[in-house]
């Protein structure tokens, strides 16, 4: 078995061979131990390979470091996935350049039935922290798999709200599983390998540099059913993601912002070019997928339709809409009401679930 994995390993590290030669080779040779037994005139023959190519099987080079990488995962009980194996996330297998070899650490299926990747801004809103603790703590009834990539901002919020919300969470890594990075956020990725994991593509010992994200990319947006952007600027790393999830033929979704909003420009502009599907809530994100919830528990409910609401109660709800933690005195001067009404009728629609008061006596709508 660890003959086995020393040639899989070794397969990845050959220099100027990437996921998509790397198969062809072993779909060529037969298996991945025949690759780096096959003669030189053979291999020559194979499409897209050349003699450069060759040399770098047949010298050997990376037998050292491969037998170095198996003692390192057998030392740290990681779970090497080939693309050949059954344990391979089959969403992957569908994406042309999905890598010929994971190295997966945790307890959770990589094939469940329901994944969503969550992405966004390393410098989150309260704002987009709010919808993505909602949008997750909905999800529960489905028993949702969430994958990010354990970065600042959006990613660590989707990852601690599936914890606290009992769902698996795995966090796909731009480096090796000998470092969690960013170190800071060690504390919740331990968590994670009691409830989900840790996933890379990369071998012990490989630095988190710029290069290798877009690459890590690949996997969160491939190892998915959909994935769902919250916030992010015009230019966000994030976008990559979704440009990605996209090439895949994959669902995308991306919670919409106002429109003067820096961290919202990105998630608009999906949705304007028609790159990713508007939701508002979990409920959206389950009728486009399709999702039933589990035997014995509730779907997710919509609020209430503002349609039953009476007229000053309505134009109390609309302004809140246009207005993030609008005051009470803000309320009387744009509605024209007393204070006495104002708050009254706010009494009302919280007990309702309709608004929430915030500290510094504001008022949003839920």
């Amino acid at each position: 078995m660890d003959e086995t994995l020393k040639y899989q390993i070794a397969l990845s590290l050959i220099p100027n061979i990437g996921d998509i030669l790397a198969k062809r080779l072993v779909a060529y040779c037969g298996s991945v131990e025949a690759v780096f037994k096959e003669k030189k005139q053979a291999l020559e023959r194979i499409p897209g390979i050349g003699s450069v190519n060759v040399n770098n099987i047949l010298n050997h080079d990376v037998f050292g470091a491969a037998e170095a990488e198996v003692n390192f995962v057998r030392k740290n009980h990681i779970n090497p996935v080939f693309y050949l194996d059954a344990s391979y996330p089959k969403r992957l297998l569908h994406c042309d350049d999905s890598p010929i070899l994971l190295y997966f650490k945790g307890n959770t299926n990589l094939n469940a039935e329901k994944v969503i990747s969550i992405v966004g801004t390393r410098e989150a809103t309260e704002y987009g922290k709010r919808i993505c603790e909602k949008l997750i703590a909905d999800l529960a009834p489905h028993q949702a798999t969430i994958v990010s990539g354990l970065a600042y901002g959006i990613d660590i919020c989707a990852h601690k709200a599936a914890l606290q919300q009992g769902l698996p969470t795995i966090c796909v890594l731009a480096h090796g599983l000998d470092k969690i990075y960013p170190a800071v956020h060690a504390t919740t990725a331990n968590k994670m390998l009691e409830q989900g994991g840790w996933l890379t593509d990369f071998k012990s010992k490989t630095k988190p540099d710029r290069e290798n994200f877009p690459s890590r990319n690949r996997i969160v947006a491939g190892i998915a059913d959909a994935t769902l952007v919250i916030e992010s600027k015009v230019n966000g790393g994030s976008l990559i993601t979704a440009d990605i999830a996209n090439t895949y033929n994959r669902d995308v979704f991306a919670f919409p912002g106002r429109v003067d909003d820096a961290w919202s420009e990105g998630c608009n502009a999906l949705i304007k070019n028609n790159k990713a599907a508007m939701i508002q809530n979990a409920t959206d994100l389950v009728n486009a997928m399709g999702w039933e919830p589990k035997k014995g528990q509730k779907a997710p409910q919509q609020n209430k339709l503002f349609v039953e609401l009476n007229p000053e109660e309505e134009r109390i709800v609309n302004e809140l809409r246009k207005k993030e933690n609008i005051t009470i005195d803000e309320l009387c001067l744009v509605c024209k009401l007393p204070m006495s009404k104002v708050s009254s009728i706010l009494l009302t629609l919280e007990f309702s679930g309709v608004v929430k008061s915030m500290p510094g006596k504001t008022y949003r709508v839920c």
